[in-house]
């Protein structure tokens, strides 16, 4: 069995590499039983989505700030 910081380890790795099957197998094992890992790895996934949408000039920005005049 993996450890959290293994399976921390391999949701980075996910993102810039395929995983070998013996890996994959390991973390979906590991974040089955573990909701801490579950959530880093979903956030891993949704800061990568929303730097690549940035990058991109996909991002819409929320409320602009207002102009102030003195």
């Amino acid at each position: 069995m993996l450890s959290c910081k293994e399976v921390t380890t391999l949701c980075s790795q996910e993102m810039e590499r395929p995983l070998h099957w013996r890996e994959k197998i390991l973390l979906r094992l590991h974040v089955m039983m573990c909701s801490g890992c579950t959530n880093f790895r979903l956030h891993m996934k949704t800061l990568r989505q929303t730097m690549h949408m940035y990058a991109s000039g996909q991002a819409v920005k929320s409320d602009p700030e207002p102009d102030v005049k003195d």
